[in-house]
């Protein structure tokens, strides 16, 4: 928001430098960006009166002024204008002048004769046709504002504004008004607000009887008020307004126009003025919009609105779209010769959504979608109709149609001085406070505080204390320790499960990464991810950043293998990395996703299947997680079909390990082994043992047997391992492999495994016999289940 000190002075008079201005008003919470000079890129350019002119002795082209500036004696210059006569007033640039742009004008000589300054144009000023609506764009400004030969040209023609950039949160959209911005400076420096009630003379013919206005989705539209103008006259704003909306960014149009942005500057409140003539049958009618409906807007486009669109109608048509911008067909041109002053109040979230769907963002929108007060529509149009009045613009009919679909009571908040100098560690008296709230607009009678409509941000009593500690100043709060019973802060049960996932990764050797939940449907092609996959159902976003990140993940394989080829292509010859990664699962019949952690570990280089395995099973062995097995796995797409295996811990599966297939390597650029762990993280959990308990150590000494067993090939070592412990009796503590041969003299098609068994019993020393009698059971249950027999 832009912010004119000259238009502030109308409200509060102040005399506090651009400096202690932003100092004080950042301090109190409304922060300022930047403050701007309007006329520092012009220096010793004035007001000039052309006193005779001569044609050039050496050139065609060339005029030779004699020109006023207030100085002793007259000034020479050479000039090629054609549009200058004597008697003008025009800008001169003097001798070591400067113009916009860092343009330095020096006496000299033009074709042999003495030039001492120059006739200045509207664009060397760094002005427009629409700052000037009466200069020649290609000639000479002549200056039709009241001024005086050496008169500063940036006084003559407003250039002497400071304007202050302020950074406005969403939360005060009050604040984005010179009114509110000016009630803002009133409070922070204590001067008086002088605020202006509009007054129209009106008297010109009933409204009522030529319009009429129905709000038909209240929820959306909760004010409509209007006022009608007849006998418009188009013309050039004054020069007073003009200024105003050029410091203000606005760029001046015509008086009709001018005065529905001044307005919307002035008070916070958007307003919209469109040809009565357009509005078939005299009825304004505020509703969604049609299916299928259509409307050329403003800015020449052509737009499909939706259903959930708000649009502002006539009988027949939409003639603009609410809180975004008006309609062609209803726009005010020459000829129009009665004009509908629209002031409303719409919801911000429809409106907002409304301006992204149609990618049209206007000042209007933005203003719109934070909220604005309801209370504010009925000022803003009589302010706009006693400028139309004070501009003779145009005649206004008397009454005004202002429909109200909705109640808008005020909001009461009790004043508890005492909580709230507990709240802040103060110990600020009670009718300090209040005078505080009073200056801001609040009503305080007694405890009893009344929000006033503008300042929706206002529920709650902590609401209350921070009005009072920025007015106070928040520089002067003391430093305090914290009063209170508090309770200590700490980590949750999957916190501090993440928190020891990724410890133990790191202690392997393994970098944590962090990637982009949003990726490129490309991505399963990538990883061979079969069209049936179930995982192929995706989220969409709606309005992506591109094309690579145009849904939500459902694996975040493909994340781990764009980051290892990254590092592979910068020639890392190894890496070896982790992530706790959410995936969105789609429900059905819900509008949010499933969002699941899951661990990945990944790498390529100095490692192998084996080793990423054995990582896998420190992690799950330290998070306490028993019983966990690997089955060979050779259907899953993505990795190797020889070497990948499904990890599951009592049943319940938990993920897959193993190569990369690959072909999915190859897709990524890779032309070595690429190795990747995916686990459910919350499986994971739901695994875990409970928390481990002290066992002393053995009392009573093992009894070690080594075995060596014959069996098929195809059968898994971890299948053994599993027979074994069941086979014992309670007495077997340890399974070790050992060996595996396969060769002569073990027939062909078999393969020789080497175990060696710890047994141990709790309450006694066993005996060679008992050892032995355990191994015997568990190399009958090998044979009859397994088929493996000792070697």
């Amino acid at each position: 928001m832009k912010l004119s000190r000259k238009w502030l002075s109308e409200f509060v008079d102040i005399e506090a430098s651009d400096r202690e201005y932003d100092e004080a008003m950042t301090l109190s919470g409304s922060k300022v960006e930047l403050t701007e000079d309007m006329g520092a890129g012009i220096v010793n350019v004035v007001v000039g009166r052309i006193l005779s002119l001569e044609k050039h002795p050496h050139a065609d082209k060339l005029q030779i002024c004699r020109v006023d500036v207030g100085a002793d004696s007259p000034l020479q210059i050479a000039t090629g204008a054609k549009n200058v006569a004597p008697e003008d007033l025009v800008p001169v640039a003097l001798d070591g002048s400067v113009l916009p742009g860092g343009v330095r004008i020096d006496a000299g000589e033009l074709r042999g004769v003495a030039s001492l300054g120059m006739l200045c144009s509207v664009k060397e000023l760094g002005l427009t046709i629409h700052d000037v609506p009466y200069a020649v764009e290609d000639g000479i400004l002549i200056l039709q504002e009241p001024c005086s030969p050496g008169q500063d040209i940036r006084e003559v023609l407003g250039l002497d504004d400071h304007v202050v950039e302020f950074e406005i949160t969403p939360n005060r959209p009050d604040c984005l008004s010179v009114i509110g911005l000016a009630r803002e400076t009133s409070a922070v420096f204590g001067k008086p607000l002088h605020l202006h009630e509009p007054k129209v003379k009106a008297g010109c013919g009933s409204l009522e009887k030529l319009l009429a206005v129905e709000i038909r989705d209240p929820d959306l539209c909760p004010r409509y008020t209007a006022r009608m103008v007849k006998n418009v006259k188009i013309a050039p704003s004054p020069a007073w307004m003009r200024e105003r909306l050029r410091a203000s960014g606005v760029r001046p149009i015509n008086n009709i126009v001018d005065i529905t942005n001044y307005v919307m500057l002035e008070y916070g409140q958007p307003m919209h003025a469109f040809d009565f003539a357009c509005v078939n049958g005299g009825r304004i009618v505020v509703r969604r919009a049609a299916p299928g409906e259509e409307l050329e807007t403003l800015d020449g486009t052509r737009r499909r609105l939706t259903p959930g669109m708000l649009v502002i109608a006539d009988e027949h048509r939409p003639v603009g779209v609410a809180g975004v911008m008006g309609g062609a067909n209803s726009e005010i041109t020459g000829s129009t010769a009665a004009v509908v002053f629209e002031s409303a109040n719409f919801n911000g979230t429809s409106i907002r959504q409304t301006a992204v769907a149609l990618g049209m963002r206007t000042d209007a929108s933005s203003r719109f979608e934070k909220g604005l007060d309801p209370q504010g529509t009925l000022p803003a149009v009589q302010r706009a109709c006693e400028l139309v009045e004070l501009l003779g613009a145009g005649e206004v009919l008397d009454s005004v149609i202002d429909v109200k679909a909705a109640d808008f009571p005020a909001t009461v908040l009790s004043l508890d001085a005492e909580r709230i100098n507990r709240l802040l560690g103060t110990e600020i008296p009670a009718p300090e406070m209040a005078q505080y709230l009073r200056s801001l607009g609040f009503a305080v009678t007694g405890d009893r505080v009344e929000v006033p409509s503008w300042r929706s941000d206002i529920e709650h009593y902590s609401d209350l204390a921070e009005e009072v500690a920025r007015l106070y100043g928040y520089n002067l709060l003391p430093t305090t320790m914290m009063r209170g019973e508090t309770t200590q802060g700490g980590f949750s049960d999957v916190q501090r499960a993440r928190r020891l996932a990724g410890t133990l990764c790191r202690g392997m050797g393994y970098s944590e990464i962090l990637t982009y939940s949003f990726v490129s449907p490309s991505c399963f092609d990538k990883i061979r991810l079969p069209a049936s996959s179930p995982l192929r159902n995706a989220i969409r976003i709606l309005n992506p950043l591109g094309e690579d990140t145009g849904i939500m993940r459902t694996t975040a394989l493909p994340s781990m293998m764009e980051t290892l080829s990254r590092n592979y292509s910068y020639r890392n010859p190894s890496a070896r990395l982790y992530e706790l990664a959410s995936v969105y699962l789609p429900r059905e019949g819900e509008t949010l996703p499933e969002e699941r952690q899951l661990l990945l570990l990944g790498g390529y280089g100095d490692m192998d299947f084996f080793e990423l395995k054995g990582a896998v099973e420190a992690v799950l062995a330290n998070m306490n997680i028993r019983g966990v097995t690997f089955a060979a796995e050779s259907e899953h797409s993505s990795y190797h079909p020889g070497r990948c295996a499904s990890v599951s811990a009592g049943g319940v599966p938990m993920g897959t390990l193993g190569q990369i297939h690959p072909l999915v390597t190859e897709e990524y650029g890779m032309d070595t082994p690429a190795y990747a762990a995916q686990l459910d993280f919350p499986a994971m959990l739901a695994c875990r043992a409970p928390e481990a308990r002290y066992v002393p150590l053995p009392r009573f000494p093992s009894v070690s047997r080594d075995i060596a067993v014959v069996c098929d090939a195809s059968i898994p070592v971890a299948v053994l391992e599993s027979c074994i412990a069941r086979g014992a009796a309670g007495l077997l503590k340890e399974v070790r492999l050992f060996d595996i041969y396969t060769g002569s003299p073990v027939p062909a098609g078999k393969k020789s495994v080497a175990f060696s068994l710890t047994l141990r019993s709790d309450d006694r020393t066993l005996t060679d016999a008992e050892a032995d009698a355990d191994v015997r059971v568990i190399l009958d249950l090998l044979h009859r289940e397994l088929g493996a027999v000792l070697r």
